[in-house]
């Protein structure tokens, strides 16, 4: 049986290579000229950056952790996560909940009052049940927290209204804080959040590209690059694959694009489906990196919820990632600006992109134009799925229509779920665990 895996990112390339472990001949077609999707990398002048955003390796999910640090076994560098939220001019450690001490006064009495009135009232009923994003973090956080951070960095990354999300995804992705942390923050009193990320690792070498590399090394062979699907249709037990001038034959199909990608190459597919698509809502990326002249301060990456400094969302810092990220001397810094499809910050030119992030950098005291030695701009079309309140219907019409043409959807934009990394793995993996081929 052959079977042909449309994408060469994470989900693409592990699942090519599991099911070669299991005696499968695969083929996968990847549109760009090199395979990794959101997991690539690239370095330049000794500076190596991540071309899809930040990523790190972490995971609750000991299966999924374990193979990833397998993956770059002898190639792994192993990080105490040290996150700050860039809050009025301090350095607010991250989650929000668990840097009450570091807030000024004023706005640490908002939100611990905040937090233990709405945690009474929640308790007596006198909250109604959240039905939207927003009225989840309210009746979660209460208003303190909520409109000191929650919605303003909320509503920043994912350039989307919160009343208009959808609530159902944020159980075991935004953990509700136990009230004894709030407390010992509020005082002063050490206390963790985010623990299954509190140690991460990242390649030495290579960036987060190394992960994929490595993952793809049995099939890599098997990767073509360069072959931008444009029809796929069944013809008998056979499907047939091409790019416009060359047709591929394969027994299955499955799916790890975008679906807005696949839906165009099927035939006759019902109105109801593509509006479907259409109407799915998802934000794409630029990462503006930037190397420098000298070190900087030991932080994993930092929030940014003030929409005064301009529009990043996330700051990261490579060279803390990896000693290898950046040459000696220097060090790296990796700016995330999140967009909708269309709207004005995508037509905005690279200049003026860097600009307004070292305008930034430099009035939160981060560096001075007159240290950076090298920068550039990647953009990525499609980088987070936002949940808006049609979604459920939405994606559902469109799976149980993949279903029923029998192309299964794996990963993160053909599932159309928000999945990190592991995420993505654990799907691959749940995927291979069931597969029964006809």
């Amino acid at each position: 049986m052959t079977t042909a895996i449309l994408g060469g990112g994470l989900a693409g390339l592990t699942l090519a290579r599991l099911l070669h472990e299991k005696g499968e001949q695969v083929m996968v077609l990847e549109a760009e000229p090199e395979y990794g999707g959101l997991c690539r990398s690239k370095t330049t002048h000794g500076f190596t950056f991540d071309i899809g955003g930040s990523h790190i390796i972490f995971s609750r999910d000991a299966e999924v952790l374990a193979f990833m640090r397998r993956m770059i076994a002898a190639n792994e560098q192993r990080n105490n996560r040290n996150t700050k939220i860039f809050y009025k001019g301090r350095h607010v450690k991250y989650p929000f909940e668990n840097g009450m001490y570091d807030l000024p006064m004023e706005d640490r009495f908002a939100c611990i009052n905040g937090f233990i009135r709405n945690l009474i009232a929640v308790e007596k009923g006198d909250i109604k049940r959240p039905e939207n994003f927003r009225e989840w973090i309210y009746y979660t956080f209460g208003p303190g927290i909520a409109e000191c951070y929650m919605v303003p960095y909320n509503e920043k990354i994912w350039k989307y209204p919160t009343e208009k999300m959808s609530l159902h995804w944020v159980d075991g992705r935004i953990p509700r804080p136990p009230v004894e942390d709030i407390v010992r923050s509020a005082i002063g009193i050490e206390t963790e959040g985010y623990t299954h990320q509190a140690v991460f690792s990242y390649p030495l070498d290579g960036g987060i590209e190394a992960l994929v590399r490595a993952i793809a090394q049995p099939v890599e062979k098997c990767v073509r690059t360069g072959f931008r699907v444009t029809s796929v249709k069944k013809a008998g037990n056979r499907w047939r694959i091409s790019n416009g001038t060359e047709t591929l034959e394969a027994d299955r199909v499955i799916c790890t694009i975008p679906v807005q990608h696949l839906l165009p190459c099927l035939d006759r597919v019902p109105a109801s489906v593509k509006d479907a698509c259409r109407a799915l809502t998802y934000n794409s990326l630029i990462c503006v990196n930037i190397g420098i002249r000298g070190t900087l301060p030991a932080i994993s990456w930092m929030y940014i919820p003030d929409k005064t400094l301009g529009r990043t969302n996330r700051v990261s810092f490579p060279s803390n990632f990896s000693q290898h990220a950046a040459p000696e001397g220097c060090s790296s810094i990796l700016a995330e600006i999140t967009y909708q499809p269309g709207d004005e910050v995508g037509r905005l030119p690279d200049d003026e992109i860097l600009r307004e992030v070292t305008d930034m950098l430099a009035s939160m005291q981060v560096c001075t134009p007159d240290k950076v030695v090298f920068s550039s701009v990647e953009r990525q079309p499609f980088a987070y799925v936002v949940y808006d309140l049609a979604y459920q219907q939405n994606i559902a019409t469109i799976r149980d229509y993949c279903a029923g043409i029998g192309i299964p959807l794996v990963g993160r934009f053909a599932q159309f779920e928000y999945l990190n990394m592991d995420g993505v793995l654990r799907s691959v993996f749940d995927f291979v665990a069931h597969d029964k081929p006809a």
